[in-house]
């Protein structure tokens, strides 16, 4: 079961993969490019490149991934494992009637392109990542070794406990995403003695010290942020939090990929002050990740760019996908 809707350039098209309805935009004829967005993010964060892959000749679809947008939000925790989030792409690859496809991702978006590349390389060819690199699995599981302080806690924690987050994120959607934004836009300098990048008082919250998002920035229009607000006003922000809920479990269920490498043509890109890349141990993986994709065509950190490496510098992003596209 299907529905298509044209506005404008797009078209907006609800389909049934892996068990659940998935809403998606489209833009283009031509070879098939998925677009992942992270938390909290919609399909609209690639706005940009829709268009711009389209002219170069690209089928640009840009997903709401399982849990947001008008995509299916089951409500268990446990549907939102990786092998689910892969399976949802694998999906809609059989529901669209295509083989294979170049499978894109921004932040947690990433994470599911660089393991759909992973599991399934006989049906995504390539991969193009932005802000999160691909991490080989872990020792032990992965919150075991995140930050905890006496007055602090990595905010991947502080999203485990169901409920907590969405009351705070759900509590002002508009000043949630002022802040959000603002807070992983272009970060500060650091310097030494700064506490870990991404903790969350235990006497707070994930908001209390980020800064708000004012003024606007010339990549974020007042349509754009409205846009966010109604969409998570309607949906809330559990499905994107349950994806945090399972990143034990998807430690488990990928124990047999432990030393696997991403053997696809790929691409990598983020901000130089995307918050991310100070994550303790990033700047290690980042120095290894030609080993862990030995096909690594291209890592473009972007000067003066932030979290939304997309949105942020949507032109550079948009040729550098379009040239990695068009040498593959």
């Amino acid at each position: 079961m299907s529905y298509a809707q044209t506005t404008g350039d797009v078209t907006h098209r609800t389909i049934q993969a892996n068990g659940i309805h998935l809403h998606f935009v489209e833009q283009g004829d031509g070879p098939l490019v998925f677009l992942c967005h992270g938390f909290p993010e919609i399909w609209y964060s690639w706005r940009y490149q829709l268009p711009a892959l389209a002219s170069a000749g690209f089928h640009a679809v840009a997903l709401d991934m399982r849990g947001y947008g008008k995509s299916d939000r089951p409500e268990a925790i446990d549907q939102y494992t990786l092998l689910h989030l892969v399976g949802d792409m694998e999906g809609l690859l059989d529901a669209l009637g295509v083989q294979q496809a170049v499978i894109a991702g921004h932040d947690w978006g990433a994470v599911v392109a660089w393991h759909a590349a992973l599991l399934r390389p006989d049906r995504f060819r390539a991969v193009i990542a932005l802000c999160q690199p691909y991490l080989p699995r872990s020792t032990v599981a992965p919150t075991l070794i995140m930050p905890r302080r006496k007055n602090a806690v990595f905010y991947q924690l502080y999203f485990q406990e169901p409920g907590v987050a969405e009351l705070e994120l759900e509590r002002d959607v508009r000043q949630t995403f002022l802040k959000v934004l603002g807070g992983w836009s272009v970060a500060g300098e650091r310097l030494p003695g700064d506490p870990p990048v991404g903790m969350v008082s235990r006497d707070g919250g994930y908001l209390t010290e980020r800064q708000t998002l004012a003024p606007l920035p010339n990549w974020l229009t007042e349509v754009d942020l409205d846009f966010y607000v109604r969409e998570f006003e309607r949906t809330g922000f559990r499905g994107g939090l349950n994806w945090y809920r399972n990143i034990d479990r998807n430690w488990e269920l990928l124990a047999s990929f432990e030393g696997a490498k991403v053997t696809v043509p790929a691409l990598y890109m983020a901000g130089a002050r995307d918050p991310a890349l100070a994550f303790p141990g990033m700047d290690r993986v980042l120095a290894s990740l030609a080993n862990t994709v030995p096909q690594l065509r291209g890592k473009l950190i972007l000067p003066d760019c932030g979290h939304w490496t997309q949105q942020e510098r949507a032109s550079e992003v948009s040729a550098a996908m379009i040239d990695f596209l068009r040498h593959l």
